[in-house]
C-alpha cells in the first residue's frame, strides 16, 4: 500500500486485550487492508481466561478454545499470524513487563501502521461499558509504540537480542468517541462477520450478533458517503 505523504506502508500489527476483540472492533478493516497486500499480525495479551458462563468449563480449557477460535477468525480475515502474550484474563493492567512485551512484538514484526484499543473511558458512547483490560492494553500499546519501541536505551536488553529500535508510523485507535478516519468496509463487512462466527464460545445469538455489527457500522458511516464503516482515532508519527 502506497502512501503518497509517508511512503510505502507494508506491515499491520493489531493490539488487544481478548480473542475476539480485533473482530468485533476492527476485523472489516483488517480485512480490506489485507487485501490491499499488507501482512497483519495480531498481538493478544491475555488469555482469555475468564469469559465463560458455562459452568463445566475450566479456565485451562477456555484458554486453548479461545486461542484456537482467534486463529480460525484470523485465517478468516487473512491475518499473517497471532501473537498470544498470555497474561491473565480480567486483570490486565499496564506494567512495564506488558509495555516490554508489546515493544517486544513490534520490534520483531516491524509494523508501519498499528491498530489499538481506546486507553479512556467514554461517557459519551453508551452501548457498552469499556472492559478495564481494554483499556489496559491501549495505554501500554501507546507506550509501546512511543517510546519504547523506538528508543534504543529503553530496554536495551531487547536490543542486545537482536531486535533493533522501530518507528511505527501510524496508529489508529479504535473505540474511540473522537474519530477522525473512517475506513469503508462495505466490502468486507461479510468478512468481519464471518471471523466473528469463528468464536462461538463468545457468542449465543450469531442471528442477533448479524445485526447488531451490521446496524452498528450502519451507524458510523452515516455522513461519510459509505453504505458500512469502521472508525478510529488516527495519529500520524514523525
Amino acid at each position: 500500500m502506497q502512501d503518497a505523504a509517508r511512503g510505502t506502508i507494508r506491515r499491520g500489527m493489531v493490539v488487544v486485550a481478548h480473542p475476539d476483540d480485533a473482530e468485533f472492533g476492527c476485523g472489516g478493516t483488517v480485512a480490506a487492508w489485507a487485501d490491499e497486500g499488507l501482512e497483519i499480525v495480531y498481538v493478544v495479551a491475555t488469555d482469555g481466561s475468564k469469559g465463560s458462563a458455562d459452568l463445566e468449563m475450566s479456565s485451562e480449557n477456555l484458554i486453548r478454545v479461545r486461542q484456537q477460535e482467534q486463529r480460525d477468525a484470523a485465517d478468516v480475515l487473512g491475518v499473517k499470524e497471532v501473537v498470544f502474550l498470555g497474561y491473565p484474563d480480567g486483570y490486565l493492567e499496564h506494567t512495564l513487563d506488558l509495555r516490554k512485551d508489546i515493544a517486544r512484538a513490534i520490534r520483531q514484526y516491524r509494523p508501519d501502521r498499528l491498530i489499538t484499543m481506546t486507553p479512556y473511558r467514554s461517557f459519551a458512547i453508551n452501548a457498552y461499558v469499556n472492559h478495564p483490560d481494554h483499556l489496559a492494553v491501549g495505554d501500554a500499546a501507546l507506550a509501546a509504540v512511543y517510546p519504547t519501541a523506538r528508543d534504543r536505551l529503553t530496554f536495551p536488553d531487547l536490543a542486545a537480542s537482536g531486535l533493533e529500535p522501530h518507528k511505527v508510523l501510524e496508529v489508529y485507535v479504535m473505540g474511540t468517541d473522537q474519530p477522525d478516519c473512517w475506513v469503508n468496509i462495505e466490502a468486507t463487512i461479510d468478512r468481519k462477520i464471518a471471523s466473528l462466527h469463528k468464536h462461538p464460545s463468545q457468542i449465543a445469538d450469531m442471528a442477533g450478533m448479524e445485526e447488531r455489527v451490521r446496524a452498528r457500522a450502519a451507524d458510523v458511516a452515516q455522513g461519510h458517503d459509505m453504505r458500512y464503516a469502521e472508525c478510529f482515532k488516527v495519529f500520524y508519527l514523525t
